[in-house]
């Protein structure tokens, strides 16, 4: 990694999440394949150093190939489910409660991409149909290895979970993912999580208000337990946090949709479990 640990924070400070967070005005919805919106969806922009450009943490979105009709390049869900609107809110959150320097445009790569060595942190959403090239296995490898950091989110059920195994294990054949325990630092780095979070949708979220249901269904198999998984490498050094049955990616695109949505599910969990893992990841 040619810039994987030069940002990382001796100290980082946080306003508390109960009460620090004031929900944005409703953002427009876009769904361009990669460009960022000219008014960057309504978040507020601001200035990185010049001195300084190329020493800050920029959220990088994996695209892929999706096995499922209608997603990834084909257009539609897959890779670009909630872009913008995630990353954007999330990398103002992290400028705004930590001293992070964050670059307030967030980009999209593929694995194959030169330029993803100059990134320490990469996420893959919606993994439950993607396929990887040979290549893209090789460059995941390569990257993961040499101290790279991939978060992976939003996939729900026993069929999206065996498509993703099939395809991780492709890249590290003699490797498991461990299910981390909640007292696991990644947890607790930043805001102390008392249990692991599941955030559903906002269209799961209310469908289930009124009986507490906050896991998806229509999935198939078992998507009531949220598991979050540590992929390692033989120093014991977590190399991706794989959560399953959760999405947090919603809990912070939702951001100035819907104020109950944003109190029960952005503010108490998807912002907080978001910024424990990035800080883990630039701190590990």
């Amino acid at each position: 990694m040619t810039r994987t640990r030069r940002f990382v924070v001796a100290a980082v400070v946080f306003a508390s999440v109960a009460g620090g967070l004031v929900s944005a005005a409703r953002q427009p919805r876009y769904r361009a394949p990669s460009e960022l919106p000219a008014n960057r969806a309504g978040v507020p922009d601001w200035k990185v150093d010049p001195n300084f450009k190329n020493d800050v943490f920029t959220f990088v979105r994996i695209e892929y190939d999706s096995l499922r009709r209608g997603f990834g390049r084909g257009g539609g869900g897959g890779w670009r489910t909630d872009w913008p609107d995630a990353e954007l809110n999330l990398s103002f959150r992290l400028q705004q409660l930590t001293s992070l320097r964050v670059n307030p445009n967030p980009i999209v790569l593929r694995l194959t991409d030169p330029r993803l060595f100059d990134h320490p942190f990469i996420y893959i959403v919606e993994p439950g149909g993607l396929v990887f090239s040979e290549d893209e296995v090789l460059a995941l490898r390569k990257y993961l290895t040499n101290g790279g950091f991939l978060m992976v989110d939003d996939f729900w059920g026993d069929a999206q979970w065996e498509n993703f195994l099939r395809e991780i294990k492709r890249v590290f054949p003699d490797r498991e993912p461990q299910e981390l325990p909640v007292d696991h630092e990644i947890f607790r780095c930043v805001y102390h999580l008392k249990e692991k979070p599941q955030i559903p949708s906002i269209g799961a979220a209310y469908a289930g208000k009124a009986e507490g249901i906050t896991w998806e269904r229509g999935h198939g198999g078992n998507t009531q337990t949220v598991h979050y998984k540590g992929l390692f490498d033989d120093k014991g050094r977590m190399m991706a946090f794989i959560g399953h049955n959760t999405d947090l990616g919603d809990g912070w695109e939702r951001e100035g949709e819907d104020p109950w949505y944003f109190r029960e599910f952005s503010e108490k969990k998807a912002y907080p479990l978001g910024i424990n893992v990035i800080v883990y990841a630039m701190t590990h």
